[in-house]
């Protein structure tokens, strides 16, 4: 299949490093005008040299914004008026008990997963149903399905999302507008190795030791038996946003290695 996105812009929250940047270089490849977005200007900026590097005549955008404020987002919004194509990346996340999670923690945990995706599809989703073209895509994760113990507030977040991208699908029905949600498993992202570096320390153990005691014990019904890698899940949210995936919408897909066991 020959995926082209020429003639298509694209924003991607958070994407100056793992998924976000790897679907942001996946675009770019398919010939879509790419902005990138962090918090800062100098990751930003250090993001579209490396992505211009790798992706010869890529046309690529710096949009440094910190998404987690109103100002913030105000700032993307100004900075980017449009777009054909937008993927909702930006989240985070942390292992903790949940009698230990805060008020604070839960609103936290939710401006940033949630609503930063919910403002961003409200101010380019008008555009798209205009144009009668579009898509939203919304980063989920297999956590919003089998919710993981040791991160509640982070698996309600992106139970959140699927409930947003069916939702808003429903919204736009027959404009030729198309949203979706992608749910990675456990995927080699920097967030992912920074916390299983940080796990296997505490455990006296090695990183590659740790990542498959990890696989064992904590995604024990995973297919694959590793993490995933970001290429694996950009090339999922790439077609995803391609034309040819037009009469795709509505719909959670899975590049969780077979980690929730079910058919459907």
């Amino acid at each position: 299949m020959n995926i082209d996105l020429s003639g298509k812009s694209a924003v991607v929250s958070g994407s100056t490093a793992g998924i976000g940047y790897a679907i942001a270089r996946g675009l770019a490849r398919a010939g879509a005008a790419v902005v990138l977005n962090g918090r800062t200007e100098e990751r930003t900026r250090d993001a579209v040299a490396r992505l211009s590097r790798e992706v010869e005549g890529a046309d690529v955008e710096c949009a440094p914004a910190d998404l987690t404020t109103p100002h913030g987002l105000q700032r993307l919004m100004d900075q980017v008026t449009d777009a054909d194509i937008l993927v909702n990346n930006l989240g985070i996340f942390e292992p903790k008990p949940f009698l230990d999670i805060t008020d604070a923690d839960w609103e936290r945990f939710f401006q940033v997963n949630v609503m930063s995706g919910v403002r961003l599809s409200r101010f380019y989703l008008p555009g798209m149903v205009l144009r009668g073209w579009g898509r939203v895509v919304f980063i989920s994760s297999e956590s919003g399905v089998q919710i993981p113990a040791e991160m509640v507030h982070y698996g309600m977040t992106k139970t959140a999302q699927l409930a947003l991208s069916r939702g808003i699908a429903e919204s736009v029905a027959g404009t030729g507008v198309t949203v979706n949600a992608v749910l990675p498993g456990p995927t080699r992202s920097e967030g992912v190795e920074t916390f299983i570096s940080a796990m296997a320390a505490a455990e006296g153990a090695s990183r590659g030791e740790y990542e498959e005691t990890f696989i064992q014990t904590q995604r024990p019904s995973s297919l694959i038996r590793r993490l995933a890698e970001v290429d694996e899940v950009a090339n999922m949210v790439v077609y995803i946003c391609s034309k040819e995936a037009s009469a795709t919408t509505g719909a959670a897909l899975r590049v969780d290695g077979g980690v929730v066991r079910s058919i459907v």
